[in-house]
């Protein structure tokens, strides 16, 4: 059930972010429809907070528009994904790399504080939470090199992908492995060791889209073609 926006606060990027999340997290599963007048009926606002909203989801690739026809939450893009993934992968091995040529105590407190919400929300079961610890931990290459503006541009670029890596989370020993990658990735910047840190960071990045064949197996239908 999806929440009424807060009245004092604008209302389409409160749409927009409850929407995104819901896509991400698989909520709202690739292929289903989105009704207009059923989302204002839930959001409790009128016609213009939902346009805008699906106008922004469309435009980092999570809704598809058919005038005349309807909104549907698109399929996931592989290819889309893989170029999201390659552009993650090369600014962090940047920014990993500095980070540990020149350690800084602050991020690394950060750091070890998003692996302990990490380790709390997985014994939980809480992925969302997990998630969440899981983009702060990354977030920290980015604001300790001073180019916070890259880790929005590559949040934009990551929708598809980042439903792929939600369709995994939940199989197998998936977070737990997040977790000794993080510590991995840290200790080695911890060291001073860029050359650890690169390559610590690059096996788990290539990790995201490892298992995409066998997700196209078990949900055919959320993939596009």
């Amino acid at each position: 059930m999806i929440a009424p926006v807060r009245s004092r606060a604008p209302q389409a990027p409160q749409v927009f972010e409850t929407l995104r999340a819901s896509i991400i997290e698989i909520k709202l599963a690739p292929g289903t429809p989105l009704s207009r007048t059923a989302l204002q009926r839930q959001f409790h606002v009128s016609s213009t907070p939902i346009r805008d909203a699906l106008m922004r989801l469309e435009e980092i690739g999570l809704v598809d528009v058919f005038p005349q026809s309807g909104t549907l939450v698109s399929l996931i893009d592989v290819p889309q994904a893989r170029q999201a993934q390659f552009l993650r992968l090369s600014v962090e091995l940047e920014a990993v790399r500095k980070l540990a040529s020149s350690p800084d105590p602050s991020a690394l407190r950060r750091m070890r504080d998003a692996i302990a919400e990490q380790r709390k929300w997985a014994k939980s079961g809480n992925l969302k939470k997990f998630t969440e610890a899981d983009m702060a931990f990354h977030g920290n290459f980015y604001s300790a090199n001073g180019v916070d503006g890259l880790w929005t541009l590559v949040r934009q670029q990551s929708a598809h992908m980042d439903r792929i890596r939600r369709l995994h989370l939940p199989i197998g020993t998936k977070t737990a492995q997040i977790i000794r990658d993080h510590l991995a990735i840290m200790r080695a910047i911890d060291d001073g060791d860029p050359d650890r840190a690169q390559s610590a960071l690059r096996g788990h990045l290539s990790q995201s889209l490892a298992f995409t064949d066998e997700l196209r197996v078990r949900f055919p239908k959320y993939f596009k073609g």
